[in-house]
């Protein structure tokens, strides 16, 4: 059986959030952080790392994730993607969250992840969101990332899995963002 990957995008540089907002602290921990514990539990994990490196190796526990520094972050995340993904050469499926979602669940993924099919996306009233599995052969064409786009353009007959009753989709782009989900 071929190796589950999971793979943290945390590579932006938080520009309407004004810093480095994988490490802005939510009940007690980095944001960062809850994106991990969403993959705990998969055979390998590696967190995609750009704009603010350094701080972020510093100030948050990666635990035994893979730390992966994409030089062309701001490229987009289409360039995290393709750096993320060659790390975890060799999986089989890769189950893909953003590090400014805190309150993607564990539940969630496991949910996404238990649907067949080349890929699988969560989606919260039938909205699409994370997590996202991707299986080959679609990993085969990761390549083929561009700009800000990942792999939305190639994820047209995923299935759509309703995950509204274990997670919430929210992100956090901005410092109000943050304040809302701390109340």
């Amino acid at each position: 059986m071929s190796a589950i990957g999971g793979l943290v995008l945390a590579a932006g540089a938080g520009r309407r959030f004004g810093g480095p907002k994988q490490l802005a602290e939510l009940s007690g921990r980095p944001l960062v952080e809850h994106a991990l514990a969403a993959l705990a539990g998969l055979d390998r994990v590696a967190v995609v790392l750009g704009a603010h490196a350094d701080d972020v190796r510093a100030g948050a526990d990666l635990g035994a994730a893979e730390v992966v520094v994409c030089a062309d972050w701001a490229e987009g995340i289409g360039a995290s993607l393709r750096a993320g993904l060659a790390a975890l050469a060799g999986a089989g499926e890769v189950v893909i969250v953003l590090a400014d979602q805190p309150f993607v669940s564990a539940a969630a993924v496991e949910r996404v992840r238990s649907t067949p099919g080349a890929a699988a996306r969560a989606v919260y009233v039938g909205e699409p969101s994370h997590p996202v599995v991707v299986r080959r052969p679609l990993l085969d064409r990761a390549g083929e990332l561009r700009g800000d786009a990942g792999f939305r353009a190639f994820l047209d007959g995923a299935a759509e899995v309703e995950c509204s009753d274990l997670a919430d989709p929210r992100d956090i782009d901005t410092r109000h963002d943050l304040e809302v989900v701390r109340r």
